[in-house]
């Protein structure tokens, strides 16, 4: 996953029904919570969790 990589960003962080598409816009190495990656939705709206919240969109 790198920037400008389309991705799914979960429900769990979004508050939606459903996986929503975004764009990754960051991507941290956090020592506390491994790698963080932000992302951008269509509407400019911002999500960042951990890794595991974000599946490259190839795969979903």
């Amino acid at each position: 996953m790198g920037i400008s990589e389309k991705v799914k960003i979960s429900p769990e962080i979004t508050g939606q029904d459903d996986w929503i598409t975004g764009e990754v816009i960051d991507i941290e190495k956090n020592p506390f919570n491994g790698i963080v990656i932000s992302a951008k939705d269509a509407f400019g709206r911002i999500f960042f969790d951990k890794e595991k919240y974000f599946i490259p969109l190839e795969e979903a």
